[in-house]
Parts: C-alpha cells; structure tokens; sequence
C-alpha cells in the first residue's frame, strides 16, 4: 500500500519563516518612520490652529494674547489640544510682557521629542535659511511661522 504524504516538510516551513521574517525587518523600520512623521505633521498642525486661536482672542480683546493656552477655550478652541509625541503634555504659550525687548510677537512651542529625520524639511529658529539637522523640537513664532528647535 502506498503511503499519501500530507503537511509541509522542515525545510519548506523554514523556507516560508524567512521570508517573512525578511519581508518584517525591511517593512517595520518604514511603518515607524512614517508614523513619526505624521506625528511631526499633526503637531506642526496643531501649532497653527492654536495660532489661529490666538489671532481670533487677539481680536476679541483688544489685541491682547491668551496666555497660557487654558485661556484659549470656546469659541476659540473647542478642546485644549495636547502634543502627540509626548501624550498629554500641553503645548506652551510665550506672549511678551508690555516691555517685551523683542517684536511683541507671541511664540507656541512643544514638549519635543520628535525624531530628528521628520523635521529636517523645517529651518531652525533664529536663522533664515538653516535646515534643522537635530532639532527634536516644534516651534510656531508668529512673527515667521513653523521652525525646528
């Protein structure tokens, strides 16, 4: 009587192993760093919303900034929004005093802790044309936009 083979054998079972254990160590590295980096954009966004909320406080009340961003509720905010990189850590409001030695410009910044590869395409702070190459860092300055720290 003939005997029927049924399964796989070893080496056809650690052939497929490979494969995709392969196939997981070339896919996962790119998983994470496209998850760090829509992290970096969502937290450039939410940069810019709180912007807009201030500059909607601003008009409100006579030019005068919200400071810290808790002042920064309904209608100008709906939810007080937190840093996606580090949960829970709100963002920071600087708003220059009445002697303010600088342009009387307010300035949003993040907890940090971003990947230094996601901010390369931003500029550093104080400089005009310097790409960020370790900034770890969002910061939103009124006076010129987003900017790496």
């Amino acid at each position: 009587m003939k005997r029927l083979q049924k399964g796989f054998t070893l080496i056809e079972l650690m052939i497929v192993i490979a494969i995709i254990a392969i196939l997981a160590a070339i896919l996962i590295p790119n998983f994470l760093h496209a998850r760090a980096e829509s992290v970096t954009a969502a937290c450039e966004g939410n940069e810019k919303q709180i912007a807009t909320a201030e500059e909607e406080y601003a008009v409100d009340h006579g030019g005068a900034y919200a400071n810290p961003l808790s002042n920064l509720t309904t209608p100008y905010l709906s939810v007080v929004v937190t840093d996606p990189v580090k949960a829970g850590n709100a963002y920071t409001i600087t708003v220059p005093g009445p002697n303010a030695a600088y342009d009387g410009s307010y300035q949003i910044a993040d907890a940090g802790g971003h990947d230094e590869t996601t901010t390369t395409n931003l500029t550093q702070e104080n400089t005009t044309n310097t790409a960020c190459s370790a900034c770890t860092s969002i910061v939103y300055d009124q006076a010129s936009g987003i900017h790496g720290q």
